[in-house]
């Protein structure tokens, strides 16, 4: 049924629309089923799209609280203490989400770059 707003261009891309998001279905519902099989023992396959999502993660080594006043006086050279002390682990965190704390260390690689080493995973509680 066609709206008496609707111009013929609109409806056009409103079934491009459509078609596209049955597209994205279809694919979705393969890489699914490609997954399922790889874990059921069947061909391997690969493990999904989701695996190729890119996340976020960062290494926090500490945070600190300072009026706003303190903020906007700090420039080049100045230095904010930490809420944690040298030695003390840092939180991995993932989309916003604590998963780890590690121990910062040196690349035995590359000794002009440091990394961290996973001492700890955060078992997290499942919501109800």
């Amino acid at each position: 049924m066609s709206n008496p707003e609707t111009t013929p261009e609109l409806e056009a891309t409103d079934e491009q629309l459509d078609r596209a998001i049955e597209e994205l279905r279809g694919v979705l519902q393969d890489e699914e089923k490609r997954a399922d099989l790889g874990a059921r023992g069947g061909r391997p396959g690969n493990p999904g799209v989701i695996m190729d999502i890119p996340v976020d993660v960062q290494i926090v080594l500490g945070s600190a609280e300072m009026p706003v006043s303190q903020l906007m006086a700090l420039e080049k050279g100045s230095t904010v203490a930490l809420d944690r002390r040298i030695g003390e682990p840092v939180d991995v965190v993932v989309n916003g989400r604590r998963i780890a704390r590690g121990e910062i260390t040196v690349l035995e690689s590359d000794p002009s770059r440091f990394g961290i080493r996973l001492t700890e995973i955060v078992a997290q509680a499942k919501s109800a």
